[in-house]
């Protein structure tokens, strides 16, 4: 059986230019390329999780404009199960406008548009989706409340809660002691924590902190610098995630992997849905954060977002 993934959150439409530089405030840069690409933290998760095999429903909103049927379809195409996917008629969807420079690092704006009129009824969604599923998979870019209001609907399910805090100013503090795995990347877990997050050390430190949230494991996401780890091995387990906690996996570090980056886009989304697809199916926690460090790692050698998702196959070739 593949792994039962459960998404809720934003379905963007990524609206990408590459310039030799960024602009400073009041500067015009002339850019070299533009081009729209489906996007969206959420979708995709959504599309990295099916890309690995797993069987995914996704729970979000998009709007009534142009924008909608392509999102959808290309979701569809994916092999994502959209049925948790409401149009609202009152608003527009969401849409990421993302900066490259020529060294491919990002800068993104995010109008959320109707991923942040998402409601009850998405958790009502959430709630029929998770009977039987693996794992909920979140992040930072729809209304809180409703994340929060899913991830106790999950707890109460015995089913794992994985949580991107990104942007980190939209995590919840109420939130720790209901996630499973949160996954910040450096600067995100410099926010959460407020220790400056720049090497395996600080990683440390900051994943410890969280910890001591009531968090159960920390995955800290370094990108060229690799991943840090940490797991509490004495704050209990659900019932599908005991191998997340078992002792030999308290902390680690996983290294990089050797690649050529033309994009880095979405490779956090990439190697969070890797990690959590390869935890669903019995994998320790430390092989599971390799296996999602190689997804993210395929991801940047590629441009754009849902369209740069690796499969399992080239994971596991990578590997």
């Amino acid at each position: 059986m593949p792994p039962a993934i459960v998404v809720l959150g934003s379905i963007n439409i990524d609206l990408v230019g590459a310039a030799p530089r960024l602009p400073s405030p009041g500067e015009t840069v002339l850019g070299s390329d533009f081009s729209t690409a489906p996007g969206g933290k959420g979708a995709n998760q959504a599309v990295a999780a099916a890309r690995m095999g797993a069987s995914v429903r996704m729970i979000g909103r998009v709007g009534s404009d142009l924008f909608a049927p392509q999102l959808l379809d290309n979701l569809r195409a994916n092999g994502v199960d959209v049925t948790g996917v409401a149009q609202d008629p009152d608003a527009a969807s969401g849409v990421a406008m993302i900066l490259l420079d020529a060294s491919r690092e990002n800068r993104i704006l995010v109008a959320g548009g109707a991923n942040m009129r998402c409601d009850d009824s998405q958790v009502e969604a959430v709630k029929s989706a998770l009977e039987g599923a693996d794992a909920l998979m979140l992040q930072c870019e729809i209304p809180p409340a409703v994340s929060l209001k899913a991830a106790r609907i999950a707890k109460e399910m015995g089913v794992r809660v994985v949580w991107d805090p990104a942007p980190a100013e939209g995590f919840p503090p109420e939130a720790y002691g209901l996630v499973d795995v949160l996954t910040p990347n450096q600067a995100e877990a410099t926010a959460l924590t407020g220790i400056d997050v720049t090497d395996v050390a600080s990683a440390e430190s900051a994943a410890r902190a969280l910890v001591q949230r009531g968090v159960r494991a920390v995955v800290v996401k370094m990108g060229e610098h690799g991943a840090f780890y940490l797991s509490n091995a004495n704050s209990g387990s659900l019932p599908n995630a005991a191998t997340v906690y078992q002792p030999d996996d308290d902390s680690g570090y996983v290294p990089p992997f050797e690649v050529e980056a033309v994009d880095t886009v979405a490779a956090g989304d990439a190697f969070g849905a890797a990690m959590t697809c390869a935890l669903a199916e019995g994998m320790p926690l430390h092989d599971a954060v390799r296996y999602g460090a190689a997804a993210g790692a395929l991801a940047v050698t590629r441009p754009g977002a849902q369209e740069a998702m690796p499969s399992h196959a080239e994971v596991t070739s990578l590997l």
